[in-house]
């Protein structure tokens, strides 16, 4: 719970971009997970700049949702301050520079902008969901290719509001994950390097990659995208197809019938549903093969009491 104080302080900082007690189903890609002691979007930088803060000064925890992909949030909801930064989407380029994109840009925009402008380099993020900010931490791509590889420099915020700009060696980027992201700092925006090409060029790379996802993704129903690590030399999916559970379900929540590392909302589901069908891979998949499968999706929050 939030403090009256801290309470006091974040309606202070944030005003009418904070809310308290906040349903997180309504914001997450899955569909499911417990409310949020307070949730804010904060309208530009120096709003979320005065929220850290606000948070800093009493101790409240802050957890970044972006979008809400690649994330179960339990039914117990998340403690302190969920930020939503969907209002920082500036998008632009200057002459033969970077594409430079604040955090809240989603990749939908990126790769409309850069069919648009006809920029090459960004192509395999096509279908990938989130925004830059989530790709930045989690360190988003294909097995060919990752933000790691395109990424220029990343700004980000610190606790006390202040900005600073790291170089990709200073995030120390690994499978899915910005190792060196300093512990409470916020991405707010990112620079990708592109090269000039053509908007016909550009849109069939695009193409390609988002037929790919058509034909072997659930896009159909929600789900958080995949939810395991691919372990060295094979494939997530194909171990938990190999294990018979293809179609499992446990609640309202299933084991893709598609694509066995993906785990969908076919109604009603909650996150103890899906965790528990997370457990019985893992489990499963270690029994057969000795593999240890390492969750991908990112699992924030509460138990339900």
């Amino acid at each position: 719970m939030i403090s009256a104080a801290a309470r006091t302080a974040l309606l202070d900082a944030l005003g009418t971009a904070v809310r308290f007690d906040v349903p997180l189903s309504r914001f997450t890609s899955l569909r499911v997970g417990g409310a949020a002691d307070a949730l804010a979007s904060p309208p530009d930088r120096k709003t979320l700049g005065a929220g850290l803060r606000a948070c800093a000064e009493h101790g409240v925890p802050v957890t970044v949702l972006g979008n809400g992909f690649n994330t179960l949030v339990r039914d117990g909801g998340v403690a302190g301050l969920v930020l939503r930064l969907h209002a920082l989407k500036s998008l632009a380029r200057e002459a033969g520079g970077p594409l430079r994109a604040e955090a809240g840009v989603t990749h939908a925009s990126l790769t409309r902008h850069c069919v648009e402008h006809g920029l090459a380099g960004l192509e395999f993020g096509a279908g990938i969901p989130g925004t830059v900010g989530g790709w930045i931490a989690m360190n988003a791509g294909v097995p060919e290719r990752e933000v790691k590889d395109v990424v220029d420099d990343v700004l980000v915020m610190e606790k006390d509001g202040a900005e600073r700009s790291l170089a990709p060696d200073a995030l120390r980027f690994e499978y899915r994950r910005a190792a060196g992201l300093p512990d409470g700092a916020v991405v707010v925006a990112a620079a990708f390097r592109v090269r000039d090409s053509s908007r016909s060029e550009v849109q069939e790379e695009v193409d390609r990659h988002l037929e790919k996802r058509q034909r072997t993704q659930p896009l159909d129903v929600p789900s958080c995208g995949s939810v395991f690590k691919n372990p060295p030399g094979d494939f997530a999916g194909r171990l938990i197809e190999a294990a018979g559970l293809k179609g499992a379900r446990m609640g309202g929540a299933e084991i893709s019938s598609v694509h066995a590392n993906f785990i969908v909302n076919r109604g009603g589901a909650t996150a103890r549903d899906v965790l528990a069908l997370i457990d019985r891979a893992r489990r499963t998949v270690r029994a057969g093969s000795g593999i240890e499968l390492e969750p991908e999706v990112r699992i924030v929050g509460r138990e339900a009491a």
